[in-house]
Formats: C-alpha cells, structure tokens, sequence
C-alpha cells in the first residue's frame, strides 16, 4: 500500500471551504482535514510532503479538445504567429529547409488566422502556396480547421481544376485534401500522444475530453488499439475520455454493435473511457461559416454552413438515444444551436435530457436560446478563451445587438446551465489557467477592453474552478468520482506556483502548478 500525505496548504474543497491536509491512498483521496487531523490518523509510515502553504486544486479537465491535432502541430510548421501571407509562406520554406525528410511529401499546417494579418485580411490562395511548392502537396489550415489554402499540386492531386480554382476549401473539402498529405504512422502517433500528454500535465490537465477517434486516424480499429497499449504501458500522463466522429448513421451503428463499444474493459477503466458521439452542425465565426439564422451582418445572403442536414442528425441521435449514447454537438452560429436543439429534444426520455446531450461552442446566442438550454438542461461545452480572438469581431459580423447576448457563458452558469470547460486546442492553447483569467476578467490577454467585454457574463474564480473540474467531470458521467478534493475521488490535483484566490485577476493567466498528479502519481 502506497499513502502520501499532504500538509501546510490551501485546499479547495468547494466554495468558502478550504482544508490544510489530505491523504492519498493507491490513487484515492481517503481524507480531508486539519494538519493535526491527518497526520495523527495517518502519519505513520506515510510519505509527507509540505506544501508550504501552497494552494491545492483537483486536476483540471478539458472537456473538448484534438489532442492528436495539437501533437501534430508540434511536429508541424509553426504557423499560427504569422502576421502576413509572406510571413506565413517563409514560416514554411524555413521549415522544409530545416526538417527535409519530414516535409518530402507535403506540407501539411494549422493555425494561420487572415485576422491577425497586419497587411490584408484576405485569406491566403494558391498563389501564395505555390511560393511554398510546386512539387508536394501544401495544405495549411486556418486556425479553426474549417478553411484551407493549398497549392496546385494539392489541387491536382484532389481532382480539381487548378488553373482555375483559387485554393481556398472549405468544409468537407478540407478534410479531403489533408488526405493529399501523408499521415504521421501510428507508432508516430504514439510517440506524439506520449510527448503531448505530458505538456499538457505540466499545465495542469489531468484530464481530457479528446476529439480524435473519426477525425485524425485513418484506422480507428488500429487507433483504438495503439491507445489501449500506450495506457496498459503505464505511459500515459491523463485520463483521457474518447469523443467519436463517424461519417454516417450506419457507419456509427456498426461500432456500436461490432466495435469498440463490444470492449469490456472501459465500464471499470478510469484513466481511458469511451464517451459521447461527436457531431458537427456547422462551421466557425471567422471563416463564415457558423450557421446563422439572419446571416453575416457584414456579408449580406451568407447564412454560413450547415454541415449536417436536420434529418441525418435525428438519424444519429435517434440510433444514439436508442443505445443509450451521450451526443455532443459542434454548434456556433445560433441556427445551428437552435437546430441541435430541435434534434435533442426529438430524443428527451420522458421530457428530460437523461443522456446530457450536449452543445459544444455554443457561441452565438439570444435569450430564448439560452433559456431553451436552461429548460432541456442541455449540457454546454464553453471556451471563453474564444473571447480573445472574437470579441474583435463578433459584432462587426452577428451586430450589436445579437453580439450582446453571445458568449453567455456567465448567463449560463448562473442560471443553473451543466456548463464546463475546455479550449478546443489547437484552436487556442490548451493552458487552463488563460481560459479561467477570460471567464473571470472577459478580457483579452493584453487586458482590454478595461472594464471586460460584456463585464456581466464575468464568473467568480471559484466557479470558474468549478466549470473545469465537477463540471467537466458531469460531462462524462463521472461527477462522483472526479473534480473534487474529497474523501473517495479520485487522486487527480494540481499544488500551484501562486494563489489563485488572492491574486491579482490580471495575474491568473500566468499562474502555472509546481506539481500535477494524476492517480496518486506525480505526472
């Protein structure tokens, strides 16, 4: 038997309760209390650690993520600081220069933004890919994955015509021709999920909610498997809890009944879970191609994407529904929330949302939208790091009035909404301690707007602690178990650099743990 004990610190038990120690046992928290309560019951033979007087939270979870996107961009050329389309292009002649063999088959990037251009807003064409190359493929995806710029050779290779065709994908299309590139091998894969897990422990993320499965392998059976091993291995740095796309209803109904779902071991594995089916309705702000009831105020006629019709999405979720299956759904624009809605609630169990059915994004919004995700206690999945980016946008493209309403995150919260966190990364970085300083301050990392954007959607820090780790832990069925320091929990916590309670609002973004622990084990 294996037992730590902690003493001398902060812990955050729950709102207006904190404790001083705790004791862990074989990957349990077994005890809460005083200095003098736990060491006189179990100081013996224990192994203590003073925190000196350092803050304790539980460990924070991700409730929607690409983890194995976010790897790849570490391993791919780093776009997402480019400041010009001729930034963006010597960006990746550098990388083929310095990483040959990585790049003698194509190019493949996420990350660039046409916002963050200090020279023109215009999106990147094939001209600007073919400075790249002419001879590999070249496919750099916007930062949300919704917009791709390619050269010609991508273009050939896709079937398209590529003197008349401009470069610029959108949708399906940009799944496709990232096809045109090859894929890192899965024993690569393995090592890039390795390395990423442990950066993301280093941050804090003790947990996540990944959105990999259907999305970044081209064998999921092969995927499943590779995953299986890296954690019977004792390799793995999180808990990570699969969301899985499929391409259609009969294609999900058969791994329901032939695939992993058959697999035993996740009714009793803690640290690797099957979760939810993973449904796209539309696209993102910035590429115009979130589904908007009105359209795009600065682009007349232009309602944006609807990725996924309203009749093959009663399909998934009534095949869902019938096998007792969670669905999460990417929804930004509010006629595809308003349209998940409908879907959802085609599927209630006497009424209520018994399998959390859930709204990832959930950005644009008028009341009666939030208040019909109030009423179906339909779970959110929130980033409100996305205000850093959007808040200098978001009117100039849904108007004052509905930009008014949107990013209710605080509405939500304090209305009774499951609402939990995430960052989407690679979308934003995966770092949870920016996504808590954007709830709690709704400012932008340089600190502005000085009053907050729409300051009455600020949350307290205690709930914005909450949204990351019982909330979070709600979303995947798990809230008995996790997002707690408490007696029976999980052993999954972070000790801090610095108090997030005391200090400064502006300063929370730059907080960092000095220790994660995940199962009892320093990660």
């Amino acid at each position: 038997m294996s037992r730590d004990i902690y003493i001398n610190a902060k812990i955050y038990v729950r709102k207006n309760r904190f404790e001083n120690a705790m004791c862990v046992e074989n990957g349990l928290i077994t005890a809460v209390g005083t200095n003098e309560e736990i060491l006189s019951s179990y100081g013996k033979k224990s192994h203590v650690t003073d925190c000196e007087g350092r803050t304790i939270l539980p460990g924070m979870n991700d409730s929607h993520l690409h983890m194995m996107q976010y790897g790849e961009t570490l391993n791919q050329a780093a776009i997402e600081d480019a400041h010009s389309v001729n930034e963006l292009v010597d960006i990746c002649r550098k990388f083929i220069t310095e990483n040959p063999e990585k790049a003698s088959k194509g190019i493949h990037s996420i990350g660039w933004n046409q916002d963050m251009f200090s020279d023109s807003p215009a999106l990147p064409t094939k001209e600007d890919m073919d400075r790249i190359s002419k001879d590999v493929p070249v496919v750099l995806e916007r930062v949300c994955g919704h917009i791709a710029s390619v050269n010609s050779k991508a273009l050939e290779l896709m079937g398209l015509n590529s003197r008349s065709h401009d470069g610029i994908l959108r949708g399906s299309q940009v799944i496709a021709v990232k096809e045109t590139v090859p894929d890192f091998t899965i024993n690569e894969k393995r090592v890039i999920i390795r390395d990423t897990m442990k950066k993301m422990a280093a941050m804090g993320i003790t947990s996540i909610q990944s959105n990999d499965i259907g999305a970044d392998f081209d064998n999921d059976d092969e995927a499943f498997a590779m995953m299986r091993d890296l954690y019977d291995s004792g390799e793995a740095s999180v808990r990570y809890h699969f969301q899985m796309c499929f391409e259609t209803p009969e294609k999900f109904l058969n791994f329901i009944e032939k695939g992993e779902y058959t697999n035993t071991r996740y009714r009793d594995d803690s640290m690797l879970t099957l979760g939810p089916l993973k449904l796209y309705k539309d696209g993102s702000l910035g590429a115009r191609t979130a589904y908007m009831i009105n359209g795009y105020a600065d682009d007349p006629g232009n309602c944006g994407l609807q990725w996924l019709s309203s009749e093959t999405m009663d399909e998934f979720c009534a095949a869902a529904a019938h096998n007792g299956i969670q669905v999460v759904t990417h929804a930004i624009g509010d006629r595809a929330i308003s349209e998940t809605i409908d879907s959802y609630e085609k599927v209630m169990i006497d009424g209520e949302n018994k399998l959390r059915n859930g709204i990832i994004h959930c950005q644009i919004t008028d009341r009666s939208l939030t208040d019909r995700i109030r009423k179906d206690n339909i779970l959110v999945m929130a980033q409100p790091v996305f205000i850093d980016y959007d808040m200098n946008i978001v009117e100039r493209l849904c108007g004052k009035k509905l930009a008014s309403t949107s990013y209710a995150f605080g509405t939500m919260l304090k209305n009774g909404v499951h609402l939990s966190y995430g960052t989407d990364c690679p979308v934003e970085s995966c770092n949870p301690f920016e996504n808590i300083y954007a709830a709690v301050t709704r400012k932008g990392k340089d600190g502005l707007p000085e009053d907050g954007f729409f300051p009455a959607e600020c949350v307290d820090v205690e709930t914005a602690i909450d949204a990351y780790t019982l909330e979070s832990a709600y979303a995947q069925f798990a809230e008995n178990k996790k997002g707690r320091i408490k007696p029976g929990f999980l052993a999954d916590f972070l000790i801090l650099d610095r108090d997030i309670f005391t200090v400064s609002p502006s300063e929370i973004k730059d907080i960092r743990p000095v220790m994660t622990v995940v199962n009892g084990r320093r990660v």
